[in-house]
């Protein structure tokens, strides 16, 4: 056999035990007994373990002095792996394994946590984590920064440098027409209470019309909805909430972004480093233009209206055009993933900024909470009234994902210049959407974007897909007009 036929025969023996992983991970979320989490972060370990040194076996390094690319196809396949071979080695494989147990176990006492309104419980599990992901940054960073070496877990070649001056561009922007608009009356809200088992339903009418296969998929609640697997199993999971039947629609809108991202990779790609979305921003960019730029255009929330008086009845908002306005309202909230489209990335700069200052030592996890809310009143201008709506919310910290809360705020941008090219590619989007027909748009992005996964970087993902080195600004001309317009501004 050629060094590459066998390098990829190991590399794919790798992927499955990840997928594993991954599932172990979703079981944890949906269906797992609450007392059998200090067990469940013992097989984690245990996994982990075995991957760790499946990562960093010296017969990888043997395979990739040997191997000689015969196409572009297997010149990436060897980028990835390689990538990944030079971090794992710098990982000592107990630091890989205590960090899959101690990140298991968080996860369950976040949760217990968030619903006890208890952050004094949850500091002492956080302050480890915080500290075994510092030793595993300075590890990967060898020499370099910290923060950055965490942020190519998610979204390689950029660094936080970068992220920031990005974000610097976009908040004022932001700021000025969130202000603008916050100056309107407001739309007029739901009413009534919308059954979590109807919500269920018309939630998988959704998924399937924006092309989630259920026959390689599943649909389940979490406290926090998300996407897990890759090629021929990919879970989504959403929330149920009996006053706002959106939390639920639009979550999981979002996760079919991510979903079909996975299941519309090349079969060819299955079970290699190019089987699974090259990073988390292009990750994100699917998930973001299925739900917002789609998923909330007038046209899709005219059909999604009469799909709601159909299954709801009367809710309290007349027509289409006023559901419309429904809803993209865009009001005071705690919670960055009930976020409006205007404000949500403001939540993601919050974060940002706070995660930056945990792995730089420049914040204490004891002061976390502190440090949240007052960043939370000088950008909201009001303050946070309990931990769940703070620094509770989000479940990424507990199990250690630093680096990766900037990449929900680049998928914006990177959705962006996406949404640009399909209009021009689409002409008859409109009229499809009114009918509640995302074939063509989630096609168009299938065909550009999705098939290729890891096949090229991040920013030639999106470059390849739209035509244009990602900005900023289609996004920030995209929010001006659509808000001027709900807002009559």
């Amino acid at each position: 056999m050629r060094a590459f036929d066998e390098l990829m025969a190991f590399q794919r023996d790798t992927e499955a035990l990840s997928q594993v992983a991954g599932r172990l991970g979703w079981d944890q979320e949906t269906v797992m007994p609450r007392g059998a989490a200090s067990q469940r972060g013992a097989e984690m370990a245990a996994l982990e373990t075995v991957l760790h040194a499946r990562r960093s076996d010296p017969k990888i390094a043997e395979w990739l002095q040997q191997v000689e690319p015969e196409n572009d196809v297997e010149t990436a396949q060897i980028h990835h792996i390689r990538r990944s071979y030079d971090r794992a080695v710098k990982v000592p494989a107990e630091l890989a394994s205590t960090l899959a147990r101690v990140t298991s176990e968080a996860q369950g006492k976040w949760a217990e946590a968030r619903a006890n309104e208890d952050v004094a419980a949850f500091v002492p599990v956080l302050e480890e984590v915080v500290a075994l992901k510092r030793e595993e940054g300075a590890a990967l960073a060898d020499g370099g920064d910290v923060y950055d070496a965490m942020i190519q877990d998610y979204e390689p070649g950029t660094t936080a440098a970068e992220i920031a001056a990005i974000f610097d561009a976009m908040r004022p922007e932001l700021v000025a027409l969130r202000a603008a608009v916050l100056e309107q009356p407001a739309p007029k809200p739901l009413q009534g209470r919308f059954d979590a088992a109807d919500q269920m339903a018309l939630a998988t009418t959704l998924a399937e019309s924006f092309g989630y296969d259920l026959s390689h998929g599943r649909l389940d609640k979490a406290v926090h909805p998300f996407s897990s697997g890759s090629g021929l199993d990919v879970r989504i999971t959403t929330r149920t909430s009996e006053s706002d039947p959106f939390n639920c629609f639009y979550s999981t809108i979002h996760e079919v972004g991510h979903a079909c991202y996975e299941q519309n990779i090349s079969r060819d790609y299955l079970l290699t480093p190019l089987g699974r979305g090259v990073s988390m921003g292009v990750h994100e960019s699917q998930s973001r233009i299925y739900e917002n730029q789609l998923g909330r255009s007038r046209a899709f929330t005219g059909w999604l209206f009469e799909q709601m008086r159909a299954r709801f009845g009367d809710f309290g908002v007349d027509n289409p055009d006023a559901f419309y306005k429904t809803v993209n309202a865009v009001q005071n909230g705690y919670i960055r993933t009930e976020a409006d489209e205007l404000q949500y990335n403001l939540h993601v700069m919050l974060r940002f900024d706070l995660e930056c200052a945990l792995m730089q030592d420049d914040l204490e996890v004891k002061n976390l909470e502190e440090a949240w809310n007052a960043r939370f009143a000088a950008d909201f201008g009001y303050s946070v009234d309990k931990p769940s709506n703070g620094c509770l919310q989000d479940v990424h910290w507990s199990v250690g994902l630093f680096g990766y809360f900037p990449t929900y705020s680049l998928g914006n941008v990177y959705s962006g210049c996406l949404y640009e090219a399909l209009r021009n590619a689409v002409p008859g989007l409109d009229a499809d959407l009114a009918k509640g027909d995302t074939a063509a748009a989630t096609g168009w992005l299938r065909e550009n974007l999705q098939q290729h996964g890891g096949l090229r970087s991040p920013v030639e993902t999106i470059k390849h897909a739209s035509g244009v080195t990602p900005s900023h600004a289609p996004l920030i001309s995209y929010l001006k007009t659509k808000f001027s317009d709900l807002y009559d501004l």
